[in-house]
């Protein structure tokens, strides 16, 4: 428990004020000790991409040091962007992307493709937007030594069973080390998939190129800026 509200307020670009009433309405998980609030950071980055909430990358990295949070930018570059990914139903569209060449050799992939629709089956990977990233629910099973993200854009929409209703057309795969890289790396995404710019990229299925530099300049920015003052008002 080693946040407190202040912190979070950073965290999350919010007052204290924001902090105390979500706590009290029950949507913000937190732990009253000593007549205090205190938050675990996992409960925090679980709750934060959950929610779709613009958060400071520092959220992610361990003693709030983001030099220690591994690349989106390096992550996509080994796992690859593919276009016109074929299947018309989730387990097939999962069963393609074990497929593709992004997928590192040690990997088994039948065991993969029961991993990510056994994910699926617990609950839906699909964040809206029509957006979708499937993972294995235990990462170390898939025994990679790197973080690698496959970006797959579909060759047409499919259902995931997204709460806002849409058709999933856009895939990020997620292969982690660890638990620990898995939660920054989702952390990189989230934080990403705030930007206009990259997902005006996603809506147009561009090129790996254009978005692979797109990312860069978010992590840059994110680096230099450890929280995104402004992205969100108080509610």
């Amino acid at each position: 428990m080693e946040l407190k509200v202040r912190d979070v307020a950073r965290l999350l670009d919010v007052s204290e004020q924001t902090v105390y009433r979500w706590v009290k309405s029950g949507s913000l998980p937190a732990h009253r000790i000593h007549d205090q609030y205190l938050f675990n950071r996992v409960e925090l980055q679980e709750w934060a991409a959950s929610q779709k909430h613009p958060v400071s990358l520092e959220l992610f990295a361990p003693n709030g040091s983001t030099d220690e949070i591994p690349s989106l930018a390096a992550a996509l570059e080994r796992g690859g962007v593919y276009h016109r990914v074929a299947g018309d139903r989730r387990e097939l569209v999962l069963e393609a992307v074990t497929k593709l060449p992004g997928i590192p050799p040690a990997v088994d992939r039948a065991l993969l493709h029961q991993l990510l629709v056994g994910r699926e089956a617990l609950a839906s990977t699909a964040l809206g937007d029509g957006i979708a990233i499937p993972h294995p629910r235990d990462p170390l099973v898939v025994h990679v030594t790197e973080p690698v993200v496959l970006l797959c854009f579909l060759e047409k929409p499919v259902d995931f069973h997204a709460m806002d209703g849409q058709f999933v057309s856009v895939l990020f795969t997620l292969l982690s080390p660890s638990v620990r890289r898995h939660l920054q790396m989702l952390g990189r995404l989230a934080f990403a998939l705030h930007d206009p710019s990259l997902k005006e990229l996603l809506r147009n299925s561009a090129t790996r190129e254009e978005i692979i530099v797109r990312v860069r300049g978010i992590e840059s920015a994110g680096a230099a800026t450890p929280a995104r003052r402004g992205a969100i008002k108080d509610q």
